[in-house]
């Protein structure tokens, strides 16, 4: 049996390890570029994000929204990647990346005039999500703009199930998920027999934190932010998405 791994960092290690795109490194899957860039287009135009700012995204992928700062003529802008692997990639883009999880953030106390993490809690261990809130509350400036996205109000699906052999999981991941899939995890499967590396399933992308919007607000209160409004994802329309700031000094 090929056992499963749901540690996030772990796979966002695999998946940089493995990338065949850049894009890859959003998370959102094959042929989702314009989602993607439609959906940091929007956290863009929520934050007024613009001349002035100073930009941190907590997450930040495959460094879309960076780029779509820095076209903005803002006068910083800061990723954090989970892993070494990710940030390598990511600067070679000539972006400014450097490795950092949402609970520690190796930046100065108020340093952001806008600070982002959309689609990362919700592959936080719960435990971590209120210190991950704090940190957002710390490097943010007062009056700052604060957006949180993606935040699922229902729990994800049952993790993928588990099969006695290499060639029942290929089977089910090609009927259930296709042929990309199904050749991505027999090319893995060679790697780990030629390196003799164990054969992990790592599965990131499974759903770790969910929250009402009534209970995210309370954490995110309790974290010292200040809602500003909060609205329904749209794709997918499972999640919410959250506007907050930072009490004037």
């Amino acid at each position: 049996m090929i056992p499963r791994s749901h540690d996030y960092v772990e796979y966002c290690r695999e998946t940089a390890t493995h990338v065949e795109t850049l894009h890859d490194l959003a998370l959102r899957g094959a042929g989702k570029e314009e989602i993607t860039i439609a959906i940091n287009q929007r956290i863009v135009d929520e934050v007024a994000l613009g001349p002035g700012d100073d930009l941190i995204d907590i997450g930040c992928g495959d460094g879309t929204l960076l780029r779509l700062a820095a076209r903005t003529g803002v006068r910083s802008a800061l990723g954090f990647l989970a892993t070494k692997e990710e940030v390598a990639l990511v600067k070679a883009t000539g972006l400014d990346v450097r490795q950092a999880l949402s609970d520690r953030l190796p930046a100065p106390d108020a340093s952001a005039s806008v600070v982002v993490c959309n689609s990362v809690l919700l592959i936080v261990p719960r435990e971590k999500v209120p210190p991950s809130l704090r940190e957002m509350h710390r490097v943010a400036r007062p009056g700052a703009r604060i957006f949180i996205g993606e935040i699922p109000f229902v729990p994800g699906p049952p993790p993928e199930p588990q099969f006695d052999s290499n060639w029942q999981t290929l089977v089910y991941l090609y009927r259930k998920h296709g042929l990309r899939t199904c050749l991505g995890m027999a090319r893995r499967m060679m790697y780990w027999k030629l390196t003799g590396k164990p054969m992990v399933i790592r599965d990131g992308t499974q759903v770790s934190f969910h929250a009402s919007a009534e209970e995210f607000l309370t954490l995110a209160s309790e974290a010292g932010l200040i809602p500003v409004r909060h609205w329904r994802h749209d794709y997918p329309d499972t999640r919410n998405n959250f506007l907050f700031t930072k009490a004037e000094a």
